[in-house]
């Protein structure tokens, strides 16, 4: 996200730099992380009591994982390997492309898309909504003994 930002489009080198360096830290480190973090996600859902729909906040962590996931290998690496592309085949004329230009402004947005989505996850993690009734009431403060005649 950063390293987008500050991508200077009026000098090519530059441009093609920092679309390189994006391109490889999204190869070679935020692939690997997403990798693991579904590999730990599928720990947790498969071999703890957590389970993925036993408690509703870790299914809607889960299902929103997935959805960032597919966001980021078929519309944001898509994007990025397209421009990439048009920066190779035709140097300082790629810049002034409505197609790279299109596909920089739509790669821009998605990336929003992920940053708010994982916010959202941490939040999820750190309130755990959605409880089940017994939880809620027994954080309350309520004596088992009522709990049990709901």
């Amino acid at each position: 996200m950063a390293l987008n930002l500050h991508i200077d489009f009026t000098r090519y080198d530059e441009a093609y730099l920092s679309y390189k360096n994006i391109v490889t830290i999204s190869d070679q480190i935020v692939r690997w992380g997403a990798i693991g973090t579904l590999l730990v996600g599928f720990t947790y859902g498969f071999f703890t009591n957590w389970g993925f729909f036993k408690h509703r906040w870790v299914g809607v962590k889960f299902i929103l994982y997935i959805i960032q996931t597919f966001v980021g290998i078929f519309i944001v690496d898509e994007l990025m390997r397209e421009n990439m592309e048009l920066l190779e085949a035709q140097k300082e004329l790629a810049l002034s492309n409505p197609d790279f230009i299109k596909n920089h402004i739509v790669r821009q947005y998605a990336v929003y898309f992920q940053i708010v989505v994982t916010i959202f996850i941490f939040i999820i993690s750190f309130i755990r909504p959605w409880k089940k009734k017994k939880e809620l009431s027994s954080k309350a403060g309520i004596p088992k003994n009522i709990q049990n005649t709901r």
